[in-house]
Parts: structure tokens; sequence; C-alpha cells
């Protein structure tokens, strides 16, 4: 997969963890974030990540600030992006299932209980249901 990831300086270490995950596991990564932790605007790194992956070609874009939620919602901001912030296993497969999530957002200063590496996996191996799903996600698309 080609995979495009930005962060602030509230995830340098949790965006460094994924995208050597990623790496490891065999896909392409482009990373946009920062690797230092001077202040930066989560806006402009969900902006920077969402130019980026509107330019085709990529499977997917994960976001990661502080929380994971300021970040989600700028993503969210643009036109045909449907950004997840997901907190476990079910909700990563239930992006991708329910709701085709292109963007998945994490916090770095979540404490999760489970691997965010397990999180990714889980979304990257679901497929979107389509049915009734279809009319929901267009619904949602047209919001923008």
């Amino acid at each position: 997969m080609k995979i495009v990831i930005a962060n602030d300086h509230g995830a340098v270490a949790l965006k460094q963890h994924i995208v050597a995950w990623l790496k490891a596991q065999g896909h392409e990564v482009v990373n946009l974030g920062v690797d230092v932790e001077e202040r930066v605007d989560y806006p402009d790194q969900a902006e920077l990540a969402v130019q980026e992956y509107q330019k085709g070609s990529y499977d997917f874009g994960i976001v990661c600030c502080g929380t994971g939620i300021g970040i989600s919602i700028a993503a969210n901001k643009h036109k045909g992006i449907r950004c997840a912030l997901i907190h476990d296993s079910y909700t990563a497969r239930m992006a991708k299932e329910h709701n085709n999530a292109n963007f998945v957002a994490f916090g770095g200063r979540v404490e999760y209980a489970e691997p965010v590496e397990q999180m990714l996996s889980i979304y990257m191996n679901a497929q979107f249901e389509g049915g009734r799903h279809t009319q929901r996600v267009a619904k949602l698309d047209a919001l923008c």
C-alpha cells in the first residue's frame, strides 16, 4: 500500500513508530510530518496530508496530533475526506467496513489499550461492505 502520514509536535514518537512499522511491512510511506517537538499547528499538517492524498495513487492517509481529535476534525473539513479517529480494533474495522474511511487518526499522548499497529492492520485488511452503507457514505461526502 501507499500511505501518506502527517503529524504535529504532539505525536512525533507515535508517527515515527507507525512509519517504521509500515515500512517493515513493505508499505510505501510518504512522511509529511515533523520529527521535532517544536510547535506546529495540526490544521496545517492535516492540510498537507490531504493535499498530497488528493494528488492520487494513495491507499489512505494517517494523521496524528496529541489526541488525534483536532487533526481528524481538520482533515474532515476537506471534501472527499472521511477521517476516523480510531481507538481500538472494533472502531478500526468499522471505520473501513461501514464508513469507508480514507484517513485514520491517532493521538500521540493517548494510552491505547491495544497496539496502534494492531489497529492499523485491522483497518488495512478490512473491506468496505457497501450495501446500505453506500448511501450513508454518499451522504457524508455530500456534506462538504
